[in-house]
């Protein structure tokens, strides 16, 4: 059976979803005339201890890193590496930290935002527009845009998902020698059932986040 090349879109395979353009969104901010564009991202939302900690990654425009993507989907080693490759080509990285306390004060949205707020406010150069992971704008004065799945969408954004979860899983080792019966070391301050149990026979540690629940 011969198929007329004007069906062609109506087979399967033309609904495969196109490869995304890791720059897209810098491209379009570009030509609105930003020349330097910020990728935020945080880490450390859902943990029951430590931190929440963001980045701000200002990268050189139309520069792609090898290995560079979302650090949800990176082992350790392979983000450690990149954590490097970043910061050696960086125009500018900027990193903010919120403790557990003021996490119990505010809740951890307003946490995130702040953390963020802070990992731009240390930016230098300063940015001229910043890219979001999520939905929810950074209060700073400079235009921004906020992405859903951010950290697999743009490449600034990236970036800026590994500086962040990079430096918080650094900051929970460095915990885990003070708290060694919680393993932060492994579980980074997420609720795995050795953490919870570990909850259970030896109550909050003084990092700990009182009001997440599986805490008190």
């Amino acid at each position: 059976m011969i198929i007329s090349n004007k069906n062609q879109s109506l087979l399967p395979g033309s609904f495969a979803p196109k490869p995304v353009d890791p720059l897209f969104y810098e491209t379009l901010a570009g030509k609105d005339g930003y020349a330097l564009i910020a990728g935020v991202d945080e880490a450390g939302r859902g943990p029951l201890a430590g931190p929440v900690v963001a980045a701000a990654v200002i990268m050189p425009m139309g520069l792609i890193l090898a290995g560079i993507k979302d650090s949800k989907k990176m082992t350790e080693r392979a983000r450690e590496k990149a954590f490097y490759v970043i910061s050696q080509n960086a125009i500018a990285v900027g990193i903010g930290v919120v403790s557990h306390r003021a996490i119990d004060e505010s809740n951890i949205l307003k946490a995130s935002l702040e953390a963020m707020k802070q990992a731009i406010s240390y930016l230098d150069p300063a940015p001229e527009y910043a890219l979001i992971d999520g939905i929810n704008k950074i209060p700073v004065i400079i235009p921004q845009r906020c992405i859903k799945r951010g950290d697999q969408l743009s490449h600034s954004i990236s970036a800026a998902s590994i500086i962040a979860k990079v430096y918080r899983d650094r900051i929970m080792r460095s915990y885990h020698m003070l708290y060694p019966e919680f393993g932060f070391k492994k579980n980074k301050g997420y609720g795995t059932a050795a953490h919870l149990a570990a909850l259970r026979r030896y109550g909050p540690s003084p990092i700990h986040r009182l009001t997440f629940r599986g805490v008190g």
